[in-house]
Parts: C-alpha cells; sequence; structure tokens
C-alpha cells in the first residue's frame, strides 16, 4: 500500500496523519494530510479524558498529529474525529507507516531522475512491487538485507534493480543482539590454545547472523551474535554454544554460561 495516493474518504476506525487548521473553543478543525486536505473536526470531548482548561496544550495550529475516525458522513464528506482514542501502539504504527511511505516516495524520485524515467514507467515499477511489499520502502529495504535476488521475479530491467540496490544501501537494517558471558577452565599445559580455537571455530557469519567472542578477564569470554531478527540470534546464539560447551567438555575443561539482556542495536526508520 502506498499511503502517499490521494483517497476520498476515511474509513470509520482508521488512524490518520492531521495538520491543525483551527483551534476553537469546542474543538479543532483539521485537514486530513491524505485525503487531499480535507477539512474534518476534533470535538474537544474527544481531546482528552476530563475537563480541558486550555485546549492549545493539546492541540496548536500548524502541528501535525495522529488521530482516529469515529464518524464518517459519505454524503456530506464529514468527518469526525479522536485524540483520545488513540493508543500508543497506533501512534507509533502510523508514525512508520508515514515514514516508510514518505522514504520510498524519495527512493523512487531519485531512480526516477538517475534514468530518466517517465511518471508512468515510474508507477508501472511500484505497482510490480507492491504486489508482494506493502510499502515501496519494504522492498528496498529487504533488497538491503537479502540482496537483489527478491526481485528476480518481478520482471524488472537490469538497469532498474542496480538503481534499487544503489538506494537500498542509504538504509540502516535494525539489528537484534543477543550475548553471553561464557566462563572456561581448561586444566592443560595448552588450555588456553584449546579455548582459543574452540571459541575462534564459531566466530564468523551464518544464516544472516554474526558471531563475535571477545575476552572479559580469565576465565570470562563474552559471546555476542547480531541478526536481523531475535529469532535467529537466538538460535545461532544456542547452537554456538552448545559446540563450545561439547568440546569444552571433550578437552576434559568446564563450562558454563550466562545469558546478557538483548537489545536493538539501531533503528531503520
Amino acid at each position: 500500500m502506498s499511503i502517499s495516493e490521494t483517497k476520498k474518504l476515511p474509513e470509520l476506525g482508521e488512524i490518520v496523519i492531521v495538520t491543525i487548521k483551527e483551534v476553537t473553543g469546542h474543538g479543532a478543525y483539521v485537514t486530513l494530510d491524505e485525503y487531499n486536505n480535507l477539512t474534518a473536526f476534533l470535538h474537544i470531548s474527544e481531546i482528552a479524558t476530563g475537563w480541558i482548561r486550555n485546549i492549545e496544550r493539546y492541540v496548536k495550529i500548524k502541528q501535525k498529529t495522529v488521530l482516529k475516525v469515529i464518524r464518517v458522513n459519505q454524503s456530506r464528506s464529514e468527518v469526525d474525529l479522536s485524540l483520545k482514542q488513540v493508543t500508543g501502539e497506533e501512534k507509533k504504527s502510523k508514525i512508520i507507516e508515514v515514514k516508510k511511505d514518505e522514504k520510498g516516495s524519495a527512493f523512487m524520485d531519485i531512480i526516477k531522475s538517475k534514468l530518466g524515467y517517465d511518471d508512468n514507467t515510474i508507477k508501472e515499477i511500484e505497482d510490480k512491487l507492491l504486489q508482494k511489499y506493502d510499502f515501496i520502502y519494504d522492498a528496498f529495504e529487504a533488497v538491503a538485507i537479502k540482496g537483489t535476488e527478491v526481485l528476480s521475479s518481478y520482471d524488472l530491467k537490469p538497469e532498474v534493480i542496480e538503481a534499487i540496490e544503489h538506494e537500498s544501501k542509504k538504509i540502516q537494517i535494525p539489528h537484534i543482539e543477543v550475548r553471553a558471558v561464557l566462563e572456561i577452565v581448561v586444566k592443560k599445559g595448552n588450555g588456553i590454545d584449546i579455548i582459543k580455537n574452540i571459541l575462534t571455530s564459531v566466530e564468523g557469519s551464518k544464516n544472516n547472523s554474526k558471531i563475535f567472542i571477545t575476552y572479559i578477564g580469565a576465565p570470562k569470554y563474552r559471546l555476542t551474535v547480531t541478526a536481523d531478527n531475535f529469532k535467529v540470534a537466538e538460535k545461532v546464539l544456542n547452537q554456538a554454544i552448545e559446540k563450545i560447551k561439547n568440546n569444552i567438555e571433550k578437552n576434559g575443561g568446564t563450562f558454563k554460561f550466562t545469558r546478557e539482556e538483548s537489545k536493538k542495536t539501531h533503528q531503520n526508520i
């Protein structure tokens, strides 16, 4: 879906982006950004729970905000909105949706200029991508994560694929990082070499993930796995721990580990 397309009227319950046009004693008149700046109304009773002393504490002229559609009169093209009925998750989701649409459009504008394409040709490319992806941006993100093979079934010209690949490199892919602290002891003359070889054997890239091991201080080491989702990161971490454990114990050593809190290293939107 591309939210930049002009639509006539929103649907009941839809979450919309608006710009505050006028604030009155009874509420606020707003324009619907995604509906050709159609004017809608936010009544004071739908701004917040309880008595409101100053409306402009919640909404100000020219401010953009996220509201919910609570009434639609098709015959009169009237739309009533609510601020207090919008949940935090709905607001966050809508903002991400808008950012995806804006960035996807920006990427396509660059490709249009770079390749000298007209609007119809760009729309044809977008229509192909939207057969699979909800947003144009999602296609660029998929290329950033998995490579141009995700575009192999779209009958796109090589120059288009190359341009998409080039723009996708601007996307920062979010990574999940999971970690564990390992305590390893091998009481042999060459114990340090044994530990080093075993740990080195699990480092590197695997299944769209990367494994790093750092020395904390005898007998502790930190095992870090980064991946683009938690499920993959967890699987790779558990496999690495099991491999290290088995090989250490085969060499007469002792092994135990402690999990550390996982985190997302950065956002892509």
